[in-house]
């Protein structure tokens, strides 16, 4: 299944995910197909290529719950990451709860109640934590001509979210439009089989320098518009500064993904800018920021509704295990939050950033420890007020471990670019061009 083309906006809050907004037809001798059914029986494919593999180190990507098995190497497989993350699962216990096939529509506070409500089959809880990641709804941008090209030539143009691997681009001309870890991956992998390889940037904040890149890999600059020849299946890139690039077979759209969450209803407002956001709203049409949240956790209106896995540029799997902590000890009463008051006066005074964007806004760049240590000194003092046990200190080893992996951060940024500034994690793994980075 295929996104709308563009993509620039979360969906409506009613539960169609965008990715479902396809028409189904009718298979011979089959009973019509809704969308709610076929999201259910072929969900369209998660963003997981062949080469994928983990760009930090397994050492700083794990969970207080279990370590990785002795021996794993720093940079590994994505079915390996899969397996630990299976096993992780099993032993804890957490895949007897789940509810696999399941999609949740939508939820809601009833006025009055104190439970939230999801339908079309109802359940009740006490509180919701929503932990959906981000890399499901494809951002495809509104660029002139890419609607048309990829109506005319269906597989001239793809996110790379379908990207699987670089065989079906052999010997052909592809055109990578993004700057950002998929963008590496990808040209990395499509360059040694591909005619020639150009690669897009915008010269943005978050955009990987050039010197990154595999050798071979045509750096150009932001893309004005697209151009299918009608009658072949080349097309023309144009760029703003004039540039065209001819004769291109494959568009491969490495274009990030929207933050979406349908099914919190009246909080997501697709049509609302972000600067607008009023003091309930969860997402605007940026698709980037999720508003209104207390340290990127808890929602100051209601902080029975919890997220984790907001924060950009971060530890992945410790980040989101300690969040996942810190949640689970204030549900249980062992730590109790600030005042609505208080929480909005913090956040309010982070609202400068909202300018600048979801990746600015949500942004750790290498200040994973400094966010958790924050954290947990909050949740042990509210342990010492109330007379529980405190939260366990932070891994010494992983610390270590982690600003280890920070300083060779350090010292590519300036290796890449001979002048310093923020990129996102992209481990030792680029140093072997046999080793390509997730995303």
């Amino acid at each position: 299944m295929e996104p709308p083309y563009p993509n620039v906006h979360p969906s409506a809050p009613d539960g169609n995910h965008s990715e479902y907004r396809s028409v189904y037809g009718h298979g011979d001798g089959e009973e019509p197909v809704n969308a709610d059914a076929a999201a259910l029986v072929h969900a369209s494919p998660g963003p997981c290529y062949n080469g994928l593999r983990n760009n930090i180190p397994t050492p700083v990507m794990r969970t207080t719950l279990m370590d990785w098995p002795e021996g794993t190497p720093d940079y590994i497989s994505h079915d390996k990451v899969e397996q630990y993350i299976q096993d992780l699962a099993f032993r804890t216990g957490a895949h007897d709860r789940i509810q696999y096939s399941t999609r949740v529509e939508s939820t809601l506070r009833s006025a009055g109640d104190r439970e939230h409500h999801m339908r079309k089959r109802e359940w009740s809880f006490d509180a919701v934590i929503v932990a959906t990641g981000r890399y499901h709804d494809p951002r495809i941008p509104d660029v002139p001509g890419l609607k048309k090209w990829k109506e005319q030539l269906l597989n001239g143009i793809l996110h790379s979210k379908s990207y699987r691997s670089p065989e079906p681009f052999r010997n052909k001309r592809v055109f990578l439009v993004g700057s950002g870890v998929s963008a590496l991956d990808i040209a990395r992998e499509v360059v040694g089989v591909a005619k020639e390889t150009y690669q897009s940037a915008r010269n943005g904040k978050f955009d990987l320098p050039a010197g990154m890149f595999a050798s071979g890999v045509k750096r150009v600059g932001p893309v004005d518009s697209f151009v299918h020849k009608t009658g072949t299946t080349r097309g023309q890139v144009v760029l703003v500064d004039g540039h065209v690039v001819d004769d291109v077979d494959v568009v491969i759209l490495c274009t990030g993904y929207i933050t979406s969450y349908p099914f919190l209803g009246q909080h997501q407002a697709p049509d609302l800018p972000k600067e607008d956001a009023d003091d309930n709203t969860i997402i605007t049409s940026d698709g980037c920021i999720t508003h209104n949240l207390h340290k990127d956790i808890f929602y100051i209106p209601d902080p029975t509704l919890a997220f984790v896995g907001v924060p950009y540029h971060a530890s992945a799997f410790s980040l989101f295990d300690f969040q996942a902590a810190v949640v689970a000890r204030v549900l249980s009463g062992l730590a109790e939050l600030p005042s609505q008051e208080q929480m909005r006066i913090e956040y309010n005074a982070r609202k400068a950033l909202i300018a600048e964007g979801g990746a600015a806004f949500h942004s750790l760049m290498k200040r994973d420890v400094e966010y958790m240590e924050e954290l947990q000194d909050w949740v042990n003092i509210e342990a010492a007020r109330l007379e529980h046990e405190p939260m366990s200190a932070i891994d010494d080893k992983w610390v270590d471990r982690y600003h280890a992996f920070v300083e060779e951060m350090n010292g590519r940024r300036w290796a890449s670019s001979g002048e310093a500034q923020d990129i996102p994690f992209v481990g030792e793994a680029l140093r072997d061009s046999r080793v390509v980075v997730s995303a």
